[in-house]
């Protein structure tokens, strides 16, 4: 949706995506054959996308490291070549940095906000008498 706007995704963004299109595919499925299981899987994808927000909040606050591919790494100690190899293999999406926040929140903050709400949703739908 952000990418409308000139948002690209970051790597942690595209892993949040994931369970996503698994709680889409497990709610059609449910539509289909109503399987009493599916609301539980369901609940876990969107709560293992909620996960990742989370990972991906702590990373934008720099409470811990992301993975390397997508944040900055140290330079001390690195040769001329070396840093310059580096800076010419870095991604242009860095993990790290909020590109937008709403509220205080950024994106993978109301990303696991909104996807654990979804999580309860699916547990409410789990445990519903028919």
């Amino acid at each position: 949706m952000f990418q409308a706007f000139g948002y690209a995704p970051c790597k942690l963004c595209l892993w949040q995506r994931w369970p996503h299109a698994a709680a889409i595919v497990i709610a059609g499925l449910g539509l289909i054959v109503g399987w009493r299981v599916l609301p539980w899987l369901g609940a876990a994808a969107a709560a293992t996308t909620g996960a990742i927000g989370v990972f991906h909040a702590g990373v934008e606050l720099g409470w811990w490291e992301g993975p390397t591919t997508c944040t900055s790494g140290a330079i001390g100690g690195l040769s001329v070549d070396d840093l310059l190899a580096q800076i010419n293999a870095a991604p242009l999406i860095r993990c790290d940095e909020i590109a937008w926040s709403l509220l205080g929140v950024s994106m993978a903050g109301w990303n696991a906000i909104i996807s654990f709400a979804l999580a309860a949703i699916w547990v409410m739908a789990a445990t519903r008498r028919a």
